[in-house]
């Protein structure tokens, strides 16, 4: 039978439960996937694109709170050009996060 084994190195049990409560609601999880497709991204174009993929506008209030979770749980990376906010996808504590979940039933 092969053994795995599973160390994180910087996460403790309340990170990787908010990295799971981020992925929790549909539109993060878009928002995450048009990130990984497309890129940086500025907030005008995650709201562009979730008005585009859904046909119903986003308010830009509520696309910022989804942004500021995501961010809150390291799933996005915030670097700024020139005077926007450029958004990217950090998958760093998703892997590890289902790596410590599967670590923990194998």
């Amino acid at each position: 039978m092969q053994q795995f084994y599973c160390i994180t190195v910087g996460m403790d049990e309340d990170q990787i439960d908010f990295v799971f409560k981020a992925l929790a609601h549909p539109e993060r999880r878009r928002i995450l996937d048009f990130l990984h497709r497309q890129g940086e991204q500025s907030l005008f174009e995650i709201c562009a694109f979730s008005h585009a993929e859904s046909g119903q506008p986003l308010a830009r209030q509520t696309v910022t709170q989804h942004l500021d979770m995501l961010e809150r749980a390291g799933l996005i990376d915030v670097s700024w050009k020139g005077r926007t906010k450029a958004h990217s996808v950090n998958l760093g504590p998703l892997r590890e996060a289902i790596g410590h979940a599967v670590g923990t039933y194998l």
